[in-house]
This record gives C-alpha cells, sequence and structure tokens, in this order.
C-alpha cells in the first residue's frame, strides 16, 4: 500500500510578519526602557525588592509573548511596558494571597554553616527522649508534623482527647526541663 503525501501536505513556512516582534527587537525595546520602568516601579511600590520582581515579571510576561510572535511592534514601548507592569502591580494589590509573605517562623540560615540548625534538632530529640512514647507521638504529630488532634487520633488509633491530654502533659515535661 502506498502513502500519498496529498493527504498530509506539508507545513507552509510562514514568513515572517514585519508588524510582529522578535525576540532580539523586545529584548533591546526591554532593555532600552528597564532602567525607567524600573525608578517608576520603585516610586510606586517603595521596595527596590518589589520593583524588581515586578520588573521580572513584566518582562517574563512580554517576552513570552515575543517568542510566540504574538507581540506587535508598538508605536510607545514604554508606555505598553509600564502599562503590563503597572497591571501586575494592581493584581497583586487586588489578590494579596498571590504575595509573597514574610514570616517569622524559620529563621534564615545564619553564617555558622547550620550548625544552630543541629543543636536545635539535637535539643529536639533529648526533649522527646524524656517523654513516654505517646506523649512524644502526640508532640510530633502535632507540633511538628502540624495535624490536627483528630488527625493525630485517626494515626495512633486514640481518642482525640487522649492524643491532646498525652501532648499537654508533655509540653508540660518539656517546659519544666527548659525551665519556662
Amino acid at each position: 500500500m502506498e502513502i500519498s503525501n496529498a493527504a498530509c501536505p506539508p507545513t507552509p513556512i510562514r514568513d515572517p510578519d514585519p508588524d510582529r516582534m522578535s525576540p532580539g527587537d523586545f529584548d533591546s525595546s526591554f532593555t532600552a526602557d528597564m532602567p525607567r520602568l524600573r525608578r517608576r516601579l520603585l516610586a510606586l511600590t517603595g521596595n527596590p525588592h518589589d520593583a524588581d520582581d515586578l520588573l521580572q515579571e513584566t518582562y517574563l510576561r512580554l517576552s513570552r509573548r515575543a517568542r510566540a510572535q504574538d507581540l506587535t511592534h508598538q508605536r510607545h514601548p514604554y508606555a505598553y511596558t509600564c502599562t503590563v507592569a503597572l497591571n501586575l502591580l494592581r493584581d497583586s494589590w487586588q489578590h494579596p494571597s498571590r504575595r509573597e509573605q514574610s514570616t517569622d517562623r524559620l529563621p534564615e540560615a545564619g553564617w555558622d554553616g547550620g550548625l544552630a540548625s543541629y543543636e536545635a534538632s539535637a535539643t529536639t530529640l533529648a526533649l522527646l527522649r524524656t517523654l513516654s512514647e505517646k506523649e512524644a507521638a502526640a508532640v510530633i504529630l502535632v507540633d511538628l508534623e502540624g495535624l490536627s488532634h483528630d488527625r493525630a487520633g485517626e494515626r495512633l488509633g486514640a481518642h482525640r482527647g487522649t492524643v491532646q491530654r498525652n501532648r499537654m502533659r508533655a509540653l508540660a515535661k518539656i517546659r519544666a526541663a527548659l525551665d519556662l
């Protein structure tokens, strides 16, 4: 059986559209506008890190379109780029859950190369060894793994009240050992 090429015509080569930006054109245009755009974003956010994040997100958003040949040449490229950046900023204000949240729960790694983390782990293990098996299990599941009393009870095959009571006894022993 002979296969005919008529059923699958070759994909026509698309002539580059002169109205579309190539990735190289976009990069040079964005690079030219970048210092001015960063100053504007810095004035709006008041934070150089947020301004840099917005600048990077703007570049990524527009470069995707330039690579897909969906971005046309603009009469005013700075105005267009600025509009995209401001829309991203407005979106972060309207949807605060999309922003990074600062937290004080996890300290940054210090200069000690992780020695403080090792010491904290060693202290935690030493304190857990002073507890009974049930108390240690309750503390590990609820406080370290973040499970609810109900979920910890399911894992341990115990009632939530038993888990809660064992945890409270364990925390009392830990406080006494640390003289809190």
